[in-house]
């Protein structure tokens, strides 16, 4: 699924974010930038060891934050690694911290010269968000970013799972109703 918003095509596709032909894919990585599973460890073992050599000089990222590293041997050219909030019920500040992430990696990307980039859907593996809630603040989030700064000509979503990829279908459907606020 494809919609325009300005210059700016919005994607959303099931797939392997570390096979991305963008300028930056976004790590859904841990506080200490340690590597781990699901997303995080794909990109590392993907990458090479240049990608955590950069993350120990970097030393660790806020949750809510975003940091950049080189792609090492991926498609991409940098990494940036956003650092969503752990679920834990929704009532600890887990909407604004994902929203946060969201937004900063876009704030990196575009400070790294970044017109195109690729997003997991942030905290909702071992993190334990919630798809739907997690889609409705990613999507909203990217949209009001790029509603607001006309810079990057690609943002896309790439979902492991159809059962993800349909559950972000139907809330940009939905956003796009005006039925998101």
């Amino acid at each position: 699924m494809e919609i325009r918003i300005g210059k700016t095509t919005l994607s959303l596709v099931r797939g392997d974010i570390t096979e991305q032909s963008v300028d930056a894919i976004v790590n859904a990585a841990n506080s200490r930038l340690a590597g781990g599973g699901g997303v995080d460890g794909a990109i590392h073992r993907k990458g090479g060891p240049s990608i955590m050599q950069e993350c120990r000089k970097i030393g660790g990222c806020p949750t809510g934050n975003a940091v950049a590293t080189g792609a090492g041997r991926l498609k991409a050219k940098y990494v940036i690694h956003a650092v969503g909030p752990i679920y834990r019920g929704g009532d600890r500040g887990e909407p604004e911290l994902l929203s946060s992430a969201y937004r900063r990696s876009l704030e990196v990307a575009k400070e790294k010269g970044c017109t195109s980039i690729a997003f997991p859907s942030i905290s909702t593996g071992a993190y334990g968000y919630p798809v739907e809630e997690a889609s409705r603040i990613a999507l909203k989030t990217v949209i009001e970013f790029i509603e607001r700064e006309d810079w990057f000509e690609l943002v896309r979503f790439v979902l492991f799972t159809d059962d993800d990829l349909k559950v972000y279908r139907k809330t940009l459907e939905d956003l796009m109703k005006g039925q998101g606020s």
